[in-house]
């Protein structure tokens, strides 16, 4: 059997507790090797919604947000592809890569619901099982008929990255809602002190 890998992709800006939760809790629950918490370059959703942090600022967050939590990787992939990023392009060179691999997507479930409108969706489909996390008790909607997926509950945190924008530019408190390694990432880069979260 080759290596079981868990694919999650995000704009992490920046990287949350809710993120390393949901990263520990489907790697334990589904025997993953391990999970790729992967930056994306250019995320195609969020593109004109709102300021995105630069690429190498968000990927020095999540290698800080992450430190040696076993299992639990920051991925560069995307960055070193550039460009627009897609999942369809990111499961196709993880599987080149190492053919025998096993992979994973990690979704929240709005965006399980969406699958069908993804770019090239049929190889999304094809090269991985999808991970839905929902919260406990909420008994959420799956994935659209003919995908392969894996339900897995993780704890409710209540965390956003726009609140958290918004708490370093206004000088709120980070502590427990980001890791020190994480707050200490954003001081250093001078990271959303100017920006005016939306």
């Amino acid at each position: 059997m080759g290596e079981r890998l868990g694919v999650f992709g995000g704009t992490f800006d920046p990287p949350h507790v809710g993120h390393l939760v949901t990263a520990v809790n489907v790697r334990h629950e589904l025997a993953l090797d391990r999970v790729l918490l992967i930056v994306n370059d250019k995320p195609w959703q969020k593109l004109g919604t709102r300021d995105i942090s630069p690429a190498e600022d968000r990927y020095a967050m999540v290698a800080a947000a992450v430190g040696s939590v076993p299992g639990i990787e920051a991925s560069r992939v995307e960055i070193e592809r550039g460009g627009m990023s897609y999942t369809a392009d990111t499961l196709a060179a993880l599987h080149d890569e190492a053919p025998g691999r096993e992979l994973f997507v990690v979704l929240g479930t709005d965006a399980a619901m969406g699958l069908p409108s993804w770019e090239r969706a049929d190889e999304v489909r094809e090269r991985a099982t999808i991970v839905v996390v929902e919260r406990p008790g909420s008994g959420e909607g799956e994935p659209p008929p003919g995908w392969s997926w894996r339900r897995v509950e993780v704890p409710r945190l209540e965390v956003s990255s726009t609140d958290l924008r918004a708490r370093v530019a206004d000088g709120r408190p980070l502590e427990y809602l980001i890791t020190a390694d994480v707050i200490a990432t954003i001081r250093a880069r001078g990271l959303y002190r100017e920006r005016v979260a939306s």
